[in-house]
């Protein structure tokens, strides 16, 4: 599911160039028309406004770190292991899901030109995150969401790709994926789609549409999203399972998500102070969120977005759905999953 980005000094003058034709050809690059056609250079200009872009939205939105980088568990709110930011990891397949044999890697994508990204075109990274096709033409496991990333803006992607490539490199090789034939079924790369626009902000509940779903909330609070069986009516209503190492000390427990749609049994009792509070803290009142829910990445985020994030939220149909970690877990016969007050609904 994401990345970091940066070229060597190697190419300033290249760079220097293109940012010169481009400026002549296009003009200002907070133009969206002229945004459009960044994606389809080789070398995507580096700017000091790209660069800042990037860096928001993969340390916070994206959360590309949570898969391409070793994550610290233990902390309160998570760490990245240093020296190990984009180097890639071998993710835990069965807290995950997938069946015994699975060995899903999120591959090391620094700048290292051993056994990162180093060597790869700017249009590499376009073409992985726009159509799921990997550099070396194969199709990508779905568990890196380029069905999301690729509806990004064009500038947005721009920026993202510049911030990854500017990352040092991990001189770390990473195995290859190895993947049962049956979890394939289905499995397509997509179309290149046109250019995409920059998010209308003047409307913050589609702007929040465009956050949220590119922040990929509902894969995770969506039961049966990561089996390809989206439970209809569920949606945002929690009851996903996921087993790691959540707990004290990174000890390995189970929880579910939570149902954060807008029904007395999700959050209706929050307000949009009481959000953007539990999203930078961790906390909702006494109660601890849990560190497999990313709100180390989203308390990076802005008071602005944060605020489209929950207007959008509150647009949800309230679905009835009690999910409570601190209770111990029983099979839920709406969610078909074990999780606590499950024997409650």
């Amino acid at each position: 599911m994401s990345q970091t980005l940066l070229r060597g000094v190697a190419a300033t003058s290249l760079v220097a160039f293109t940012i010169f034709s481009a400026t002549v050809l296009y003009g200002n690059r907070q133009d969206k028309t002229a945004s459009a056609s960044v994606l389809l250079m080789d070398a995507i200009p580096r700017t000091p406004e790209r660069l800042a872009r990037g860096a928001y939205l993969v340390n916070s939105l994206l959360w590309c770190q949570m898969c391409h980088s070793r994550t610290d568990f233990t902390r309160r709110p998570t760490s990245i292991v240093p020296g190990t930011e984009f180097g890639g990891q071998i993710l835990d397949s069965e807290a995950i899901g997938f069946p015994s044999g699975t060995r899903i890697v999120a591959p090391n994508i620094s700048s290292d030109s051993d056994y990162g990204a180093g060597n790869w075109k700017d249009s590499d990274f376009v073409r992985a995150l726009r159509q799921g096709i990997g550099h070396d033409g194969r199709t990508l496991f779905p568990l890196m969401p380029y069905s999301r990333f690729r509806n990004l803006s064009d500038e947005d992607l721009a920026s993202v790709i510049v911030y990854v490539r500017s990352m040092p490199p991990v001189h770390v090789e990473r195995p290859k994926s190895v993947i049962p034939a049956e979890l394939w079924t289905g499995v397509n790369s997509y179309p290149m789609p046109g250019p995409i626009a920059e998010p209308d902000k003047s409307q913050p509940t589609n702007y929040g549409k465009y956050l949220v779903m590119a922040a990929r909330c509902d894969e995770c609070h969506t039961p049966g999203y990561f089996e390809d069986t989206p439970l209809p009516g569920m949606n945002f209503a929690g009851g996903e399972p996921f087993d790691g190492p959540f707990g004290p000390n990174g000890t390995i427990v189970h929880i579910a998500s939570l149902n954060i749609t807008p029904d007395p049994s999700g959050i209706s009792y929050f307000d949009e102070a009481m959000f953007l509070r539990t999203i930078r803290s961790g906390q909702a009142g006494t109660r601890e969120l849990t560190t497999a829910m990313p709100w180390s990445f989203f308390r990076n985020l802005s008071d602005e977005d944060l605020r489209a994030i929950f207007a959008y939220l509150r647009t949800l149909p309230p679905v009835k759905h009690r999910v409570d970690n601190t209770e111990p877990p029983t099979y839920c016969r709406i969610c078909r999953n074990k999780h606590g007050f499950g024997n409650l609904n």
